[in-house]
């Protein structure tokens, strides 16, 4: 009788743990999935649509002068926009990829806890907004979160001392995930913090260390070639302390107001979480401040490169939120402890025993198949307690899916240009990474005529092709009435002059001998329409200064 009731409790645990990692996986795949099409896409997207659609060997010439850090992701994305070339398509894998986080999250806190742990920490990791927002972007960073966090449950597993092939699995993740992009590199950092704190022996840290080793080997060759592509972040800045505070604010499941003070006082609670939290606050904490640090003598900091540290908030704020339903549970017991059934334990390859479980919700002797008394209601209280969060969250995620909250809507400006430009009318691009727009949207463009352009981008092995002489632009323009301007909006409205000779040829051109008559602005991108100045020839300038001249003198006579 007591073998039946044991097994009855092992498949409800078992029924518990698939709960908690399918449901959290399942909302943020909706939640993903919600306003994808946003009709337009920006700046970045635009480039991994076009990189993705080149050929193999023309990605290949690609990537020997420009984004090598982010190879492995366009030849990813040349197979996935095979299928179908479209802005859904191109974001559908960072959907899933937030969705298999939000699973693997789950999991970690089944493994290191108990299942609501795992199923709190997955649901708020899926409703937080941050995680929304880069779930439907067409870049790279949500797969990336979901090797980091493949990567760690891994880690976990390895520490039990299952296998020791676990440990090739990990450093082939990690590996594999640090080619998708390098600063991910720095997540070893925080996996040798929690080995620390664990205080695992010398037969784990062989392990571990030869797992390291591994993914260093993968990842020199593409840290050589991007040091020679460095320029590509001189945008960035040195970070301070109001990018530090606005990380803190983006890594909780709300930015402000109560939602933020609880998830920062349930993370508190949970830094006395035992394994959860050497495994957790490492990952959350140490990836972030070596960037903010090393920027401060070069600027690499940005948040979507750290955003695979996200995924230790919700765990600690879970296991946080599992410590006060603990409290409540025992003064509902009158005090009593909660039974708990006796830790299974493993000595690790060289390591101490690590228990593998911490307490269970259920103990088979003394409760005999039977529910504690607190258990499924903590659970619904926890699942309605976020469900409430993200409520409070929704205007977040109704202003998230509007394209003016990008940086930039190409497909509106293509919709403008497609509306005004008459056929044979030229057309700039300044500079001349603009032209992304027309590469990515050329039905908007099919009767313009692009004026500089000498060599397309796939021929000439770049992004944007290469331009014509600054002579041989002048000459050109010098023959048109009317030229439209694709243009960055803060090079045409600062009067800096580009670097470039070709860009400034442009930018003196149209400002000496135009003027702009029609002006359309997306965030960064301003579309507009320049006309030829009336001609004023030389002896009548000087005609008419002379009759103000003689007139001021009739006058003062």
């Amino acid at each position: 009788m007591l073998s039946e009731d044991a097994g009855r409790a092992n498949r409800r645990w078992m029924r518990a743990e698939i709960v908690a990692v399918a449901v959290p996986a399942a909302v943020i795949l909706a939640i993903g999935l919600w306003g994808l099409d946003r009709g337009g896409m920006w700046g970045d997207e635009s480039v991994t649509f076009l990189v993705g659609r080149r050929t193999v060997p023309q990605i290949w010439q690609l990537l020997h002068g420009l984004d090598a850090v982010h190879g492995l992701y366009y030849l990813f994305m040349h197979v996935v926009l095979a299928v179908h070339p479209g802005e859904v398509v191109l974001r559908l894998p960072s959907v899933f990829g937030a969705a298999v986080t939000a699973g693997l999250v789950a999991a970690l806190g089944v493994r290191l806890v108990r299942p609501r742990v795992g199923l709190w920490a997955g649901l708020l990791y899926a409703i937080t907004p941050l995680t929304g927002h880069y779930a439907q972007e067409g870049r790279s960073y949500a797969l990336v979160a979901a090797g980091v966090a493949a990567a760690t449950l891994l880690l976990v597993r390895a520490v039990e001392g299952r296998s020791r092939r676990v440990w090739w699995w990990y450093g082939g993740v990690l590996a594999v995930t640090c080619l998708l992009h390098e600063l991910v590199v720095l997540v070893l950092c925080a996996h040798a913090l929690t080995l620390v704190l664990m205080r695992v022996r010398r037969g784990v840290w062989l392990g571990w260390a030869r797992a390291a080793g591994v993914v260093g080997v993968v990842l020199l060759p593409l840290v050589w070639v991007s040091q020679e592509q460095s320029g590509q972040v001189g945008w960035l800045v040195t970070p301070g302390w109001d990018q530090a505070g606005l990380l803190v604010r983006d890594f909780a499941v709300g930015p402000d107001g109560l939602v933020f003070w609880v998830s920062v006082a349930l993370m508190a609670l949970g830094l006395g979480a035992g394994r959860l939290a050497a495994v957790a606050l490492p990952l959350l904490v140490l990836p972030p401040a070596l960037l903010i640090a090393v920027s401060q003598i070069r600027p690499l900091f940005h948040e979507r490169y750290v955003l695979y540290a996200l995924a230790g908030a919700p765990l600690l704020a879970a296991a946080g939120a599992d410590w006060v339903a603990g409290v409540v549970g025992r003064l509902r017991l009158g005090g009593r402890r909660v039974p708990a059934r006796p830790h299974s334990r493993l000595r690790p390859s060289g390591g101490t025993p690590i228990a593998l479980r911490n307490d269970c919700p259920h103990d088979d002797r003394q409760w005999s198949g039977r529910r504690l008394p607190y258990g499924r209601l903590g659970t619904l209280t926890g699942v309605l307690a976020v469900a409430l969060a993200f409520v409070q969250c929704l205007p977040l995620y109704r202003q998230d899916r509007s394209p003016a909250h990008r940086p930039e809507n190409l497909g509106a400006v293509a919709a403008r240009a497609a509306r005004d430009i008459r056929p044979g009318d030229p057309v700039l691009f300044l500079p001349s990474n603009w032209r992304l727009t027309a590469l990515t949207y050329p039905k908007a463009f099919r009767r313009a005529r692009d004026i500089a352009l000498r060599e397309s981008g796939p021929r000439s092995g770049t992004l944007s092709g290469i331009e014509t002489t600054p002579a041989e632009l002048r000459r050109k323009l010098a023959g048109v009435d009317r030229v439209w301007v694709v243009g960055q909006s803060r090079l045409l409205s600062s009067g800096l002059l580009p670097a470039d000779p070709t860009e400034r040829v442009k930018l003196a051109v149209v400002e000496e001998q135009f003027i702009a008559r029609e002006r359309y602005v997306s965030g960064r991108v301003t579309f507009l329409l320049y006309v030829r100045r009336p001609a004023v020839s030389v002896s009548a300038a000087v005609a008419a200064s002379s009759a103000v001249v003689s007139s001021s003198s009739r006058d003062r006579s």
